[in-house]
């Protein structure tokens, strides 16, 4: 498969497996382990979850596939998964503050057009000779190294900022409760 083909595949893994990771900690019953992969409440810092989870997991399929051969693979994937989040962070916050309030339909075109943006940009850059450095393959597998770290830790004891604060419940992040 082509990774233009490849790109597409990834658009569309990406936009199923975030949806459903959108309810998947709420149908395990609040495991653990699942938390750390989906969201665990409807903070802003947990939706981008939905993005970074499937983009990741669909990287180390496409790693595997061509991207060993891609020496810019890496620092590209990481940087397209911080453009996809923070193309989430910044349309939700700039529309929700102009109106005052959040509506669902806009918040999933939000999540589509930053996942399509998100993998566009890794098409384009993929063609081009940027980010082929070793330091930028090292800065690539640091930056998703402290990507996951921050999910994994934020998720259960994040900071008390708007960005992690539950609108439904006022709540910040999950109780950490016994593996189910």
């Amino acid at each position: 498969m082509k990774p233009k083909k490849l790109q597409t595949a990834g658009f569309v893994f990406t936009l199923i497996i975030g949806s459903l990771l959108h309810f998947a900690y709420e149908w395990s019953g609040g495991n653990t382990i699942i938390g750390l992969f989906g969201a665990v409440n409807e903070s802003v810092w947990e939706h981008l979850k939905l993005l970074f989870v499937p983009m990741v997991v669909f990287g180390i399929f496409e790693y595997f596939v061509y991207g060993r051969k891609q020496i810019n693979f890496i620092p590209v994937r990481v940087l397209s998964i911080i453009l996809g989040m923070v193309l989430i962070i910044s349309a939700f916050y700039t529309y929700s503050g102009i109106i005052g309030k959040n509506y669902f339909i806009i918040d999933i075109l939000i999540f589509v057009a930053s996942v399509y943006a998100a993998y566009r940009f890794s098409c384009k850059l993929l063609q081009t000779n940027k980010f082929t450095s070793p330091i930028s393959k090292m800065l690539g597998i640091f930056g998703l190294i402290l990507m996951i770290a921050c999910f994994a830790t934020f998720t259960f004891r994040p900071p008390h900022i708007a960005l992690f604060r539950d609108p439904d419940t006022g709540s910040f992040g999950a109780t950490i409760s016994v593996i189910k």
